[in-house]
């Protein structure tokens, strides 16, 4: 009998730059893990590379002058209205930094008391002690009378006063508004850059129904300005900060890269394996109150056996009603024909109760990223077998 279900392993690799052959380095090191750590291959085993690397060796990458240009060649007005940025110095900072290059004026209308991605703005018990609500417009005047000497509890920052020097810095104006109704922002001007990652079709689309000049973070730079980097899918949606004048773009030739991973790994070990590119997992901080997933999908890569949805029975379900009379071996014996038997779709049966109804590689995206962390681990690459597993597999 199986005493171990799923097991995830970090997979150490070379520190991977610009024009390295990522496909050739995450295969020699699962090879090199293997000898290592003594496992063997298994069919339907993962191989998820996070999304980082995968830009790096693209070398996909874009400048603040690029993303400045851009925004001229829609904005030629050169005042816009830039909608529900994330508050991040990693993840926006640097594009803010374009946008203001680029533009005269900007207002900035940012969502309250937090970002989308759950980020803080402000103090909430002053929020709710005062005579401001979550339907009020917020000047910047009032902001900074009632909530501007908050700042986050982790970094230490107000982040309107750093996006306010930052815009400043470039020689653009900037007015700051607080509202949680991006139509708002038609009270100042109709030119408009949405920002928000995962309503940016729905609010990009109501914007333009009131006549507004719409466009997306998900529309700049979805071609080259030059020979920069770009990102037809995405544009500036899942970019990171690179240095103090440039971003990585989130991936675009990750469905090569996958492909090519499984094909070595299939003639090397005869064994059916998976391969995907993970970004930011879609899980949520009970402390921070921050929702990781600041990338605009989870898995912008996978091979074919990746796609759908879990298919599983409640355990606890199973064993507290059909077979509440049973007892040790019998009891199991029991539930692992239920899973031998359980139908090809199981959808909205009372069985999956309080099973997680999430595609599989936002759940396995997720692992991955709790596993390979964001600092100093090292493990660009992870190894997950026995995921597609369960009790009847002895």
């Amino acid at each position: 009998m199986r005493c171990v279900g799923t097991v995830v392993r970090g997979i150490r690799t070379p520190i991977i730059k610009e024009n390295d052959d990522l496909a050739t380095i995450v295969v020699d090191s699962l090879m090199a893990a293997k000898e290592s750590e003594g496992f063997e291959f298994k069919d339907k085993d993962v191989v998820a590379i996070t999304e980082a690397v995968v830009g790096i060796s693209e070398g996909n990458y874009v400048t603040v002058d690029d993303v400045a240009q851009d925004i001229q060649n829609k904005f030629p007005s050169k005042d816009i209205g830039v909608v529900d940025p994330i508050l991040s110095r990693n993840r926006f900072s640097i594009i803010l930094k374009g946008i203001a290059r680029g533009m005269d004026k900007i207002t900035l209308l940012t969502s309250f008391p937090a970002d989308e991605v759950g980020n803080g703005i402000m103090d909430e018990e002053i929020l709710e002690k005062s005579d401001y609500h979550l339907g009020s417009v917020i000047s910047e005047k009032e902001y900074n009378k009632t909530f501007g000497s908050w700042k986050h509890p982790f970094t230490g920052i107000n982040m309107i006063d750093f996006y306010r020097e930052l815009i400043e810095s470039e020689d653009c104006e900037v007015e700051f508004v607080f509202s949680n109704d991006v139509k708002t922002i038609l009270r100042y001007t109709e030119e408009v850059l949405t920002c928000d990652i995962h309503t940016r079709e729905k609010t990009t689309k109501l914007l333009k129904s009131y006549g507004a000049n719409v466009y997306g973070l998900h529309q700049i730079l979805t071609e080259p300005i030059g020979d920069s980097g770009c990102n037809p899918d995405y544009g500036l949606l899942g970019s990171n900060k690179a240095t103090e004048e440039k971003l990585k773009l989130f991936p675009k030739t990750g469905d090569t890269l996958v492909n090519e991973v499984q094909k070595r790994l299939i003639d090397l070990t005869g064994k059916q394996i998976e391969v995907m590119v993970y970004g930011d997992g879609a899980f949520k901080d009970p402390v921070g109150k921050i929702w990781e997933l600041a990338d605009p999908v989870v898995s912008p890569a996978h091979t074919s056996g990746l796609v759908g949805y879990p298919n599983e029975i409640k355990l606890k379900y199973v064993s507290d009603n059909k077979f509440a009379d049973l007892k040790g071996d019998e009891l199991k014996e029991a539930i692992k024909e239920e899973i031998r038997e359980k139908d090809a779709d199981l959808t909205g049966q009372m069985i999956t109760e309080g099973t997680t109804p999430r595609v599989l590689t936002d759940l396995i995206g997720s692992l991955c990223d709790l596993t390979s962390g964001s600092g100093d681990k090292g493990t660009p690459v992870v190894f997950i077998q026995g995921y597609f597993d369960n009790l009847a597999n002895d």
